[in-house]
This record gives C-alpha cells, structure tokens and sequence, in this order.
C-alpha cells in the first residue's frame, strides 16, 4: 500500500515528506545557539519539572510549529529544515513528553525513533498514536488513501500487523516511549460496527495484545462511553483517554464518570472545543503563536483530571494541541496558573 500523506496543518517528522537525511560524520548533533532561555520557559520550566516529579507529564501534541519561537524556542536556526529537524532537542529540555501523531499516516521507521531517542533528553517519553491502518474500519472517501479510500479495511484490529509494524519499530524508543493511543474514527450507522460490535471486537483485540505496554484508548462516538465500556478496558489495564474533540462530552464532564480513570496511568487530550471541527479550528488559529480564545471549561477539566489522578495515585499524561485556543503552550502554562492554587499536597 503506497504511503498516505498526512492530512493538511499536520508536519511529517521531519516537517517534509522525505526522510531526514542520515547526518555525516561530524555534523553538528545539536541546535544552533541562542538565547539558553525565554520567558515562557523562566515561567514555566521548574513548574513542568515539579508536577513531572509527581507523575503530571504535560505536553503538546506535536512540536514543530514557528510560531512557538521567542517562547518554547529561544535559540536560532538558520533555516526552517533545520528547525523541523533539530528542534525537539530544545523542547524535551522544558516539556517532559510530546504526543507524535505522524505515527497516525504511517507505521514507525525504526531508524526514526532512534534519532528521536538520541535527540531528546534523558526521562523524556514521547507518546504516538497508532497508524490508522489498525484503528480504520473503512477508508474515508479522503484523497490521501488514495485507491484504498471508501474501501473496508482488511488489517482493522489486526493483532499481528500491530506487532510487527507498528511495536517493534518504537523499541527503538527504549524507556522513551510512552503511551500508546488507539484512535478510532467515528462509527456511524453505515459502518456495520454498532456499540455491542465495538465492545466485543475491542476486548477480543486487547486481550490477544503483549503485555509490558500502557495502552490507551480514544473514543469519537460519545454513546458508547458507558460504564460497561468503561469497565472492559479496566479488565484489560488500558486506559480511557479523556478528550475534548468535536462531538465528544468535554474533559470537565468525562472526569466525573463513575471507573472513568480505568488504567494505572491515566491520557488527557485537549484536541477541539466540543461543536467546532479541525478545519475550522485551523482557520481560526494558524499560526498557533497566541491564545486567540480562552476555554475555561478545557482548562478546569484538565486541572480536574490532574488533581482526580494525583488524589487516586496515577500518573497523567496531558497534552494540549494548537487546536484547542490558539497555542498550546500557553493553554498549558494557563492550566499550570490553575493548578498553583492548589499545591500537589492538598490534592
């Protein structure tokens, strides 16, 4: 199958569709220098490592975004190549994790993950979400898959491709990689897969699963966030991801749900506003270099989300897109503003 491209306002890893070219001997291993700090990161820096420290890891989903110089990005590079290839040094020196959704398009390249292992600094994770290959049960009508598309897919659920292309790949991560995310698209009535089908297909699949990773779960149709649904996936370890996205229940509002922290580790993903899609989102917010509207509610359910996990002992993997106010970065330094009223020993 010929290699989908992302879809619009996502970067591949390396900001391009080629692979990165292989550095030669003596090349510079680092970013080019500049200022060692900004103010965001003076702000913000020993709070990220202090909420780290007690299993809160916040981060952004995906990294390189321009817009972010000055702030995350304080030192200089000469070119945008150069900043799509370099630059997760200097973010896994202020943000403890990331969320990689080019895993999305295409399975992992190993040689890929070593870089990005090499690359970052020690204690960094980086979670990906897995090729929708896995997750899709029909190709959407969507020029990037190409003849596949409106076509059902015959590697949905599949235990032994997901072992073979998409885990053995991200051993390269070693104690780097984080959770694993398994998105699944809307289910609509035409899809064959009603709520019982999804429930039986799913626990089928995570029990025939190895064991030794945090696996985790995203739902897009809000019907089936049931307690029995939520109990399966506490029967297997695997996490429920908490996220605000377009037709979903917001993170304030899932955070309440009786078993909904159904793993020993818990995901929240700020992705939308709840009613707003992707596209409309990334009209209204490029170049993601300022909040350009404030969502009180995001901000309360992840704030919920950390002190509920702290309070039952789990460790927190929150991560904010661009998507969701205008810059991720700063809805996280918003979030840990929230959070200084409630110091971690009165959770």
């Amino acid at each position: 199958m010929a290699k989908k491209k992302p879809a619009p306002g996502t970067l591949s890893l390396f900001g391009e569709e080629e692979s990165a070219p292989r550095k030669p001997a003596g090349a510079r291993t680092t970013p080019y220098p500049g200022p060692v700090t900004s103010e965001y990161v003076e702000k913000n820096g020993e709070r990220l490592k202090r909420w780290a420290s007690h299993r809160v890891y916040f981060g952004t989903s995906s990294w390189k975004y321009p817009g972010w110089q000055g702030m995350v990005y304080a030192r200089s590079y000469p070119s945008k190549k150069v900043f799509d290839q370099e630059c997760l040094a200097e973010y896994s020196e202020i943000f403890p994790t990331v969320c990689a959704d080019f895993a999305l398009y295409n399975f992992p390249d190993a040689e890929k993950m070593r870089m990005i292992h090499d690359q970052t600094s020690d204690g960094f994770t980086v979670s990906l979400k897995v090729t929708d290959r896995i997750t899709i049960r029909r190709y959407p009508n969507l020029k990037r898959y190409g003849s596949v598309a409106g076509t059902e897919n015959p590697d949905f659920l599949n235990v032994a491709l997901f072992e073979d292309s998409f885990l053995k790949p991200i051993e390269a991560l070693r104690k780097k990689r984080g959770t694993i995310i398994f998105e699944f698209s809307t289910f609509y009535p035409n899809s064959g897969v009603n709520y019982e089908k999804y429930v039986e297909m799913l626990d089928t699949f995570l029990s025939r699963l190895p064991q030794g990773y945090e696996y985790a779960v995203e739902l897009r149709n809000r019907e089936f966030l049931t307690r029995d649904y939520l109990g399966m996936l506490g029967s297997h370890g695997v996490a429920h991801v908490l996220n605000n996205w377009t037709r979903m229940p917001p993170i304030v509002d899932q955070i309440q749900l009786a078993g909904v922290l159904t793993g020993k580790f818990s995901v929240a993903r700020a992705l939308l506003k709840p009613g707003r899609t992707y596209e409309d989102a990334v009209q209204l917010f490029q170049p993601y270099d300022r909040i350009q509207e404030e969502s009180p509610e995001l901000r309360t359910g992840l704030a919920e989300s950390v002190r509920r996990c702290v309070a039952e002992g789990k460790t927190l993997y929150a991560y904010v897109n661009n998507r969701a106010e205008g810059n991720s970065p700063k809805t996280i330094e918003a979030i840990l503003d929230i959070l200084d009223r409630y110091p971690v020993e009165k959770l």
